[in-house]
């Protein structure tokens, strides 16, 4: 049985992935340090013989007995409520936590995937966004945390994989959605599920005009598995293509809450926050034979009813 090591392991994306890696016949160890990450999300996993958490954070030195095959980072704040509350945090678990990772991959001879994001474009001045554009950041505005920790953590990843060979996978993931996201996240889909079945005012920021694109969870899973377990070792897209106004998003959730008490309301946008944000995935087409297949409604859905149960 081959074992992994996923960070963020209790998180909304890793607690998905050690899922998928047990359904796989993997044995799974899921390390968090329950920052922003919840036990309830990995409740489930606990009776299982092939399963093990650990409390840990990853900015400090990580050890983990016996063979390890696979590591997934996917630890770090990623709301920009989270990374503008946690700013040292969140650069540390970047650089630091990265750093830590590659170590233990090379003592293990393990394969890292690491998590980064879209918004290592930035602002992006391309559109739709491909993984030859290098990005529009300001590194010392207030997003320039969470972004700059992220192409830093490309980086010294790339760094590792050229001088001492390791095996390394980068992912840059788009906007993604599903069930565990947490109500207080802060970003749009949590933000309107909550307000919209609460009956508050559904707050967007802007005009609403900004874009970005939706990746219902178990597609994006399917991706970050898929390239895995490839023979790429530079970049890859995984995201849903399909591009739609923050406004449009909030009437989508208007109508399927259906509560006549929520309504929009609009509020200034914050500093830096992208104007566009859609993914070129012909990459994760043609290497991966990757394309998401749940569409938004269905996903939507889905999403709904989990927020309603917790909410």
């Amino acid at each position: 049985m081959k074992k992994v090591l996923i960070t963020g392991g209790a998180g909304f994306l890793g607690s998905h992935l050690c899922d998928k890696f047990i359904d796989e016949g993997y044995h799974v160890i899921a390390m968090d340090n329950l920052l922003t990450g919840s036990l309830d999300n990995i409740d489930h996993l606990f009776r299982l013989k092939n399963f093990e958490y650990y409390h840990h954070d990853v900015s400090k030195f990580v050890h983990i007995p016996g063979d390890l095959d696979y590591i997934l980072h996917f630890a770090s704040p990623a709301s920009p409520v989270d990374y503008l509350e946690m700013p040292i945090q969140t650069l540390k678990v970047g650089s630091l936590g990265t750093h830590n990772l590659l170590g233990l991959a090379k003592e293990k001879n393990a394969r890292l995937l690491i998590a980064s994001t879209s918004e290592v474009y930035g602002d992006p001045l391309i559109h739709p966004q491909n993984e030859e554009y290098w990005g529009n950041v300001n590194p010392i505005g207030p997003r320039g945390v969470y972004d700059e920790a992220k192409r830093f953590q490309e980086a010294i990843t790339m760094a590792y994989h050229n001088y001492h060979g390791l095996e390394t996978r980068i992912v840059r993931i788009f906007n993604t959605y599903g069930p565990r996201m947490r109500v207080q996240d802060g970003r749009a889909l949590p933000n309107f599920f909550s307000q919209a079945i609460r009956g508050e005012k559904i707050t967007i920021y802007g005009d609403g005009s900004q874009t970005r694109s939706f990746c219902y969870v178990s597609d994006l899973v399917e991706g970050i598995y898929k390239l895995l377990l490839s023979d790429y070792h530079l970049p890859v897209n995984i995201g849903n293509p399909v591009e739609i106004t923050i406004k449009e998003v909030a009437e989508e959730v208007l109508a399927l809450v259906n509560n006549p008490r929520a309504e929009i309301s609009y509020q200034d946008l914050p500093k830096d926050d992208p104007k566009k944000r859609q993914p070129d995935i012909a990459r994760a087409k043609q290497i991966l034979n990757w394309s998401p297949k749940v569409g938004r409604r269905e996903g939507m859905i889905k999403t709904l009813e989990y927020f309603k149960a917790v909410l």
